[in-house]
């Protein structure tokens, strides 16, 4: 096994356990920002050492650079839309003002 696939499965596999790991604390904390909270590992580190994982396997080139690229998106855009409903919740708790 090359030392690149073997860094390449630590990386999938920690990306993977973070997304396992989000789902059982989604089923077990209650309310909405908890859940919020729940999901941050999924959809933060998981989606990026995912697409890490998937890089490293791809190689030195445009395809390993489009691929981070698409994972950083999809991570920061994940943080985006926890902070939109986070925000959407607080409004709607407080009956819709500002």
């Amino acid at each position: 096994m090359a030392a690149g696939h073997a860094v390449a499965l630590v990386l999938l596999w920690t990306g993977v356990a973070c997304v396992l790991l989000s789902a059982p604390a989604l089923v077990r904390l209650h309310g909405g920002y908890g859940r919020l909270h729940a999901l941050a590992p999924a959809s933060g580190p998981g989606v990026l050492l995912v697409a890490a994982a998937v890089a490293v396997e791809q190689g030195v080139g445009r395809a390993a650079v489009k691929t981070l690229l698409i994972g950083l998106l999809l991570s920061v855009g994940g943080t985006v839309s926890t902070i939109a409903v986070g925000q959407a919740t607080t409004r709607a708790r407080r009956g819709g003002r500002g």
